[in-house]
């Protein structure tokens, strides 16, 4: 209908208006699972209670799920099936009673998918799909009384304590127990637009983040609609542009007898930006704007930015709009704004990016030769080396306690060098930083770019001048093997798909069967059940799977496929006893199989989350239990092993470096549930 906007709106509702009701059956319960996708207001305040529980036999409502004094969301028992829950009369008692809490703050202005996992005696909490934790608990639903009853509890939400905490939550649903709460964070993500960071010279970015445009020249943006998860969002919509006061959020005003404050180009004709909004395009429209140039007058009083909105939503849906950082507008006559090579790599990120960055710790362009890797936030770790007699060793680093998939990598340097050799190449220097500086969906979006118009001789280079400029040679091989990645990817959706949108997983695993190994060069090991299990949960489908699907698991499996093929990693993969490597295991699985293990077991697997072009994408983490009975996580630098291999003919396997290692003493086995 004309009208009508191509977002339906009415998928998200305010936080305080939430309530739903569980049943709990005393003859047959096992677990249920809470999933919604939640959006908090940065007016939120600390502590408060987001959802709380009621039941018939309770006068007042307990809490729920809670962001504590230290703005970290904790899960609390329920009343109606844990002892430990917290007294609904004393209102500080949850502070004290058995939780699961995440070790992060929790993120505001931003969608965070929570899933909320309750049995008879446990609970979990998943964040964005990846575990938690776990707290066991006493059962009020013991053998010997109420065998059988069925009682009903509330949960809901009534805006916090005294509403503190404001917000929006898309996509509640309560699960049944042979649901995984994982599923729900792939099934329907909400919608956010976000301005893209700008890559052209017309805009610089100031150490404090403020953009410096001259006025009266042309600039170019891009703004995305995306998911929650990260991926472009196909609607039929227009995003409008308009010029606000930074310090007030209030419109710029035209003055009599000028331009307007914010002008739009379009097929070589300007418009009034309000008057022209732009098109999605595959989840992009694509803005060539002006800042009027009688307002660059203003700049040394007030700053400005650039609101985009949806036109169609009428409603306030914080995040359907988004807003650039603060505006500098100068004359054409002050200091000119030309590129070049700096000190400081300037740039600006958006929302989303900015929480990104936060983690990255991306600074100054450093002349040194010879950085260390130094993850932000954690002390300088001495890396271990198994050596094998030929100059070759095995690097390995601590892994994150929670691995995420984000443009914060582990073999990335914090800082990035330069050369004083730099030499030019066809590819331009700027594409060099911008791939330093993205995310992974940017990294990917270049790759596919550059591997279109370069020869494989400058992929090459361009490959070095990145492993270069990041201080990661990891990067070099994630390049390098961008063309036969995509095109093989490419060929293999082609074969699957046989122009269908969607195709049957029953009928998908045979094709992917074959395609990994004739790439792992290992016709004796076929892939198990549980082996593609993990590989329907990185490609996020159920029964069907679409090409986005099939790309997101083709990034993951193609990197280790080719781990796989290369050197000392294949003769494990073709060990059947002992089996070194079991197949595809996550790190939950791999931490439950070493739980009281004596220390130096050991368990290799593949990061489930990392995938191309992650610099980590097909490598080995060791996770074993350490002499402090604790479990840990080291990845394994050894992708120059694998070449070394070939060119020393007496270097020593890699079991045996492994067991070499003093923190290793002996093999694990994978323990899967029933």
């Amino acid at each position: 209908m004309a009208g009508d906007c191509a977002i339906d709106t009415k998928k998200y509702s305010l936080l305080e208006d939430f309530n739903v009701d569980v049943e709990v059956q005393s003859h047959d319960f096992e677990s249920f699972s809470l999933c919604f996708w939640v959006y908090l207001l940065d007016s939120t305040t600390y502590p408060s209670t987001i959802i709380r529980q009621v039941h018939s036999d309770m006068s007042v409502s307990a809490p729920f799920l809670v962001l504590d004094e230290n703005k970290k969301m904790m899960l609390l028992p329920l009343t109606l099936l844990h002892k430990e829950a917290p007294d609904p009369v004393n209102i500080s008692s949850w502070t004290e009673v058995p939780n699961v809490s995440t070790t992060a703050e929790f993120p505001l202005q931003k969608w965070v998918h929570v899933g909320c996992e309750v049995s008879r005696n446990y609970m979990r909490l998943h964040i964005c799909g990846e575990f938690v934790g776990e707290q066991v608990l006493t059962s009020l639903m013991t053998n010997g009384t109420n065998l059988d009853w069925a009682r009903k509890i509330s949960l809901f939400s009534v805006g916090g304590d005294g509403y503190s905490v404001q917000g929006f939550i898309h996509c509640a649903e309560v699960l049944p127990s042979n649901v995984p709460a994982n599923y729900h964070y792939t099934k329907d993500p909400p919608l956010w637009l976000s301005v893209d960071k700008p890559s052209t010279s017309e805009i610089e970015s100031d150490e404090d983040g403020v953009w410096t445009i001259v006025g009266g020249t042309f600039c170019s943006l891009d703004v995305v609609l995306a998911n929650a998860i990260g991926q472009p969002v196909h609607k039929d919509v227009k995003v409008v542009a308009s010029l606000l006061y930074a310090d007030s959020g209030t419109p710029v005003e035209k003055r009599t007898d000028s331009e307007a404050p914010l002008l739009v180009r379009y097929e070589g004709v300007e418009f009034t930006a309000e008057d022209k909004p732009c098109n999605l395009l595959n989840g992009c429209a694509s803005f060539k704007l002006k800042i009027s140039q009688v307002l660059s007058p203003m700049s040394d009083k007030r700053l400005f930015c650039i609101k985009f909105e949806i036109p169609e939503v009428k409603a306030y849906y914080p995040f359907l709009e988004t807003v650039t950082n603060q505006i500098r507008c100068i004359s054409r006559n002050r200091d000119s704004i030309t590129p070049k090579r700096s000190n400081h790599i300037n740039y600006l990120l958006d929302r989303g990016e900015k929480e990104r960055a936060s983690s990255n710790g991306i600074s100054d362009i450093r002349r040194s030769s010879s950085m260390k890797r130094i993850r932000l936030g954690e002390e300088k770790v001495s890396q271990s080396e198994f050596g094998n007699g030929n100059g070759t060793s095995i690097q390995w680093k601590p892994q994150n306690h929670v691995e995420e998939d984000n443009s914060s990598t582990d073999s990335e340097n914090t800082e990035i060098k330069q050369s004083t050799g730099f030499r030019r190449y066809t590819i331009p220097d700027s594409m060099i930083f911008r791939y330093c500086l993205a995310n992974l969906i940017e990294r990917s979006l270049l790759l596919k770019e550059i591997t279109n118009n370069s020869s494989d001789e400058e992929v090459s280079q361009f490959a070095d001048q990145v492993s270069l400029y990041s201080g990661c040679s990891h990067h070099g091989y994630q390049i390098r093997m961008a063309r036969k990645l995509i095109a093989e990817g490419t060929n293999a959706w082609i074969l699957i798909s046989r122009n269908y949108q969607h195709v049957h997983w029953d009928n998908v695993v045979i094709e992917i069967e074959e395609h990994f190994m004739r790439i792992a060069k290992c016709s004796s090991r076929s892939l198990t059940h549980q082996d593609f299990e993990l590989l329907r949960r990185i490609c996020g489908c159920y029964e069907y799977i679409t090409q986005e699907n099939f790309e997101k698991m083709w990034c993951w499996l193609f990197p280790v496929a080719s781990a796989i093929s290369r050197g000392l990693i294949n003769g494990m993969w073709r060990s059947v006893s002992p089996k070194w490597i079991e197949g595809f295991v996550t790190k939950e699985e791999a931490e439950r199989s070493l739980q009281n293990q004596e220390p130096g077991t050991f368990i290799l697997r593949f990061p489930a989350s990392r995938s191309w072009p992650h610099p980590d994408a097909g490598s080995l983490v060791v996770t074993y239990v350490g002499h402090d009975l604790l479990i840990h996580h080291k990845l394994l630098a050894i992708d120059h092993i694998c070449d070394s291999s070939e060119r020393y003919t007496d270097a020593k396997p890699l079991q045996d470096m492994l067991l070499a290692e003093p923190e290793l003493s002996r093999l694990g086995r994978i323990v899967r549930g029933s």
